[in-house]
């Protein structure tokens, strides 16, 4: 019985279109390989979904199974399970490594054969597990080890023109969603009706923009009543009430960028002390965006938002920070933590950069004006200031439905 192999290239069929040309990954790994040489590191092992999708147009499937890219001065594989077959092969702009199942550690052994031993490795320390570690320490006998998760996702944070080209397209992809969940708001229709409605819409939109894309993961999170207390509460079954404050939230995934639009809707009507509380948090959303343009520090954003907030005595009810970066993330992978609008975050806006502006109220039950309250648009940071590309309605003079 011949041996069993511990990886072979099974290049099945002809390479996919992707979402972005080859020159546009090509310039991913030319800067990156320039990052590579300033920190002394060889070979870069990458294991994240983010980082994998960004510099090789391959999103995987983890299901319980590791996945890699390996970067060399002089080669980009990425490192795949046989269970996807020809596909990772397909859907990455560079070559490709199936490894077997056949013996433990077989994707450690694919790793070798690209990065080989004793050398500086690159990793990622927000994704990689101890145990993985110590498995990529024990396989490739590093000489040292740098952490890259910073770097790579400083790089991330800064879109090309392709990237915003697409971002910009999701944007116009999340309202269509919204308004098809607008016109499914009536009273008696549940949650998820609402929800399926508009990720309905927005599949067939992404289909239709997108001929040649992978499909998944695009959702809708639509809240009403208590549910709307927090930004990412599941869909329920619970009936929609004439009166119930609702949560709109549209989410199409375009080849693992994320886009998203977020809004405040009442059923029917909205009582006086909602109206004061909604009226407020739109009012925040506006001075908000105003705020976001070249130089401005996001820290110092945030303490100018909190200013408006204390001003009118609502700071207390604000639950998390005022928006965060756009590209390849999910609600289960990715995060370019260094462009949010938080306290502790001193990263100045660039040209170029992309974020959300997306102030939230959560008044507890019981209370007057009990809910959450959230408007969100995406805004790209230009020479001048900021291009707002989210196009659906806010405000009360469009979403009080029925």
């Amino acid at each position: 019985m011949a041996a069993r192999p511990d990886m072979y290239r099974y290049h099945n069929g002809e390479k996919a279109p992707l979402q972005f040309s080859v020159t546009e990954y090509e310039a991913r790994i030319h800067t990156l390989r320039q990052l590579m040489a300033s920190k002394g590191v060889k070979a870069a092992v990458f294991t994240s979904m983010h980082n994998i999708s960004y510099y090789s147009g391959f999103t995987y499937c983890a299901f319980g199974r590791p996945y890699g890219l390996v970067v060399t001065a002089d080669a980009a594989v990425t490192i795949s399970a046989g269970i996807d077959a020809g596909q990772p092969w397909r859907r990455s702009f560079c070559d490709n490594i199936t490894y077997t199942d056949w013996q433990r550690d077989n994707f450690w052994r694919a790793i070798v054969s690209v990065a080989g031993e004793g050398i500086s490795i690159g990793y990622e320390s927000d994704h990689l597990t101890l145990l993985q570690l110590e498995k990529l320490k024990s396989f490739l006998k590093p000489s040292e080890t740098v952490d890259l998760f910073e770097a790579t996702m400083q790089q991330r944070m800064r879109k090309s023109p392709a990237e915003i080209e697409l971002i910009r397209a999701g944007a116009a992809v999340a309202d269509v969603g919204g308004f098809a969940i607008r016109d499914a708001v009536k009273e008696g229709v549940r949650e998820i009706d609402v929800a399926m409605a508009g990720r309905d819409a927005m599949e067939l939109e992404i289909a239709k923009r997108f001929p040649d894309a992978e499909y998944r993961d695009t959702w809708v999170w639509f809240q009403s009543g208590i549910n709307t207390d927090g930004a990412h509460n599941p869909v329920t079954a619970r009936k929609l009430e004439r009166g119930d404050i609702l949560s709109l939230n549209t989410f199409p995934m375009i080849s693992a960028y994320y886009t998203a639009l977020e809004r405040t809707m009442f059923v029917g009507e909205v009582d006086e002390a909602s109206l004061e509380v909604w009226q407020a948090n739109v009012a925040a959303h506006e001075y908000g965006m105003s705020l976001l343009k070249p130089g401005a520090r996001c820290s110092e954003v945030t303490e100018q938002i909190n200013g408006f907030f204390t001003e009118r005595d609502l700071l207390q009810y604000r639950t998390f920070g005022y928006g965060h970066s756009f590209g390849v993330l999910s609600h289960y992978y990715g995060r370019e933590a260094g462009l949010e609008l938080r306290e502790d975050i001193n990263t100045v806006l660039e040209p170029g950069m992309v974020i959300s502006m997306e102030p939230m109220l959560t008044i507890a039950n019981g209370e007057a004006g009990a809910g959450g309250y959230r408007e969100h648009d995406i805004l790209i940071i230009t020479d001048e200031g900021n291009d707002n590309i989210t196009k659906y309605p806010y405000g009360p003079a469009f979403n009080v439905i029925g």
